[in-house]
């Protein structure tokens, strides 16, 4: 088994990879609100150009939450997934629209199988 982990930077398209995940056979997954790293740090914008210029950039509505989601997942439905996700957002390689990995898993408990 495997952890996928998944960020999504734009927290709007999350019902709809919610959606794309089911409508793929992938059920089971935990949804938590995450704020990146460069959003959290605080800077002294008068001492830091760059990141004064980037605070606005990060500040916005739209870039206020990320979105991690992870699934508990069989090896092989972690492609599935990640398909499924890129439908959604497009591909991960582009830059801003969120990572996935994935973690293996030595033991699970409690776990619900789906028919």
């Amino acid at each position: 088994m495997e952890l996928l982990v998944f960020v999504l930077n734009n927290h709007e398209k999350l019902d709809e990879v919610l959606t794309e995940l089911e409508e793929s056979g992938i059920r089971g997954a935990t949804v938590i609100e995450s704020t990146g790293m460069a959003k959290m740090l605080h800077h002294d914008e008068e001492s830091s150009v760059f990141f004064g210029a980037i605070r606005g950039v990060l500040n916005s509505p739209s870039r206020a939450k990320s979105n991690t989601i992870l699934m508990v997942l069989e090896k092989d439905e972690v492609e599935t997934a990640v398909t499924a996700i890129e439908k959604v957002v497009g591909d991960l390689n582009h830059e801003n629209v969120g990572i996935v990995f994935s973690i293996p898993v030595d033991f699970t408990k409690g776990i619900r199988k789906y028919e």
